[in-house]
């Protein structure tokens, strides 16, 4: 028992002898690295959203039948801004390099996807602005990176911070938007690259400071839905049942897709034509149903004031479906997240009106977060994204319904970056 009391006080004395040091993970050149790269992100979201604010506020002036050739020129001139200066890609392009190419996000894409996703989003197209902040803010986080001459995984890590600024910023939450960064980069059925977690949480909360300040957006829940508490052991049921509906839904929303897809992929035509002739489509979707006009951020909160009837509402979900579509395969730019909350909604005031006993927003908190997995592959992330955005406290009836609309996703994922044969 003495010998080992005296190794113990060996041990004991040997740690005290050492120097103290600051933790190296919290106080080194990377975290600062990480707050400026969340700085900037947060800058470049705000000037982007007052742009995107402006624009929308001197297009909507034109509304009625004026809003077809609006849309059509407005399409026209994304197009040959993209045809003239060259293709920013898709959101499975950022996934594709942030797993394939070394995690470099190339900034040479910035300018036609900033500019043509301008023109797009604020003329009143169906997609919002999380894929082109997260191409400007990765791709700023690669710049940063390779300017200290980071390689493999912090250089990685860089640009998925970068990512995680440019999703916080527009939904003001740093856990979701940092764990979304990382999810949509998802594996099979792993979160990939989770080194990268403490850099997006830095980046990602420096981001929403400062988009906070500037904008003063994303303090609080955005969407007003009616206030919720758990009264029924059965509500975890009813949140899978309304996800299944929810699925069916993005299930239709791929199909839809997937046919428009393939008629404009038969069109010979340069991509500018292409534009145009989404945003007539669009125009003629908008002029009968104006509440599908934008991408949702404003308007689901019109959905939940609104007195719909249940055909109107029909109506709107179908027709906001086929413009999502339209407006992905067209060579429109932008994100369909918000868009996707936006029909997750609508089904969520369609089913209440068969069921109204059962709370209206647990009916349409299910739906939102159903669909959106079903689309993008991402129910941790949703979940936390959904409590967020519509104050909705109780986090285990939305995990219930994404998990639903996860698994019940078709095989292949709507981001075909996310197979596990992509890089092929």
């Amino acid at each position: 028992m003495k010998l080992k009391r005296r190794r113990r006080l060996v041990t004991y004395l040997n740690i005290l002898d050492q120097p103290i040091r600051f933790n190296p993970f919290v106080f080194s050149r990377k975290f600062i690295l990480w707050a400026v790269l969340g700085l900037f992100g947060g800058i470049i979201a705000s000037v982007y959203w007052i742009i995107l604010e402006f624009l929308t506020h001197q297009l909507a002036f034109f509304e009625g039948w004026l809003v077809i050739p609006t849309m059509a020129i407005c399409g026209l001139l994304a197009g040959l801004i993209i045809h003239l200066i060259g293709d920013s890609g898709e959101i499975h392009l950022i996934v594709n390099n942030i797993r394939f190419n070394k995690g470099k996000l190339n900034p040479k894409n910035n300018p036609a996807m900033v500019m043509s996703s301008l023109l797009c989003i604020a003329s009143g197209g169906s997609l919002g602005p999380e894929a082109p902040l997260v191409q400007v803010t990765g791709s700023t986080g690669t710049w940063l990176g390779k300017l200290f001459r980071f390689k493999g995984e912090d250089l990685r890590s860089m640009s998925i911070a970068g990512m995680a600024s440019g999703f916080t910023a527009l939904f003001g939450a740093p856990l979701g938007g940092s764990l979304f960064s990382l999810e949509i980069l998802h594996h099979k059925y792993a979160v990939e690259y989770y080194k990268a977690i403490i850099p997006a949480f830095v980046a990602s909360s420096f981001s929403y400071i400062i988009f906070a300040i500037i904008v003063h957006l994303g303090i609080g829940p955005i969407w007003n839905l009616p206030a919720y508490e758990m009264q029924d052991k059965f509500d975890f049921g009813y949140a899978v049942l309304f996800g299944i509906a929810a699925t069916f839904v993005g299930w239709l929303f791929i199909f839809c897709t997937k046919f428009f897809k393939t008629a404009f992929g038969k069109l010979s035509v340069p991509i500018y034509i292409k534009t145009t002739l989404g945003g007539i489509l669009l125009g003629l979707i908008v002029f009968y149903l104006p509440i599908t006009r934008y991408f949702g951020h404003h308007e689901i909160n019109e959905l939940l004031v609104g007195d719909f009837s249940l055909q109107l509402l029909i109506a709107i979900l179908v027709f906001k479906i086929i413009a999502i579509a339209i407006t992905v395969t067209s060579g429109w730019r932008g994100g369909f997240i918000i868009p996707l909350f936006f029909c997750g909604a609508t089904l969520g005031l369609i089913i209440h009106q068969f069921v109204p006993s059962i709370s209206l927003a647990l009916t349409i908190v299910s739906c939102m977060a159903a669909i959106n997995a079903c689309v993008t592959r991402t129910p941790m992330s949703t979940t936390i994204l959904l409590a967020t955005l519509t104050g909705f406290t109780y986090f285990i009836p939305i995990l219930f319904a994404s998990l639903t609309g996860y698994f019940l996703a078709p095989r292949i994922p709507f981001i075909s970056s996310q197979m596990e044969n992509s890089e092929t």
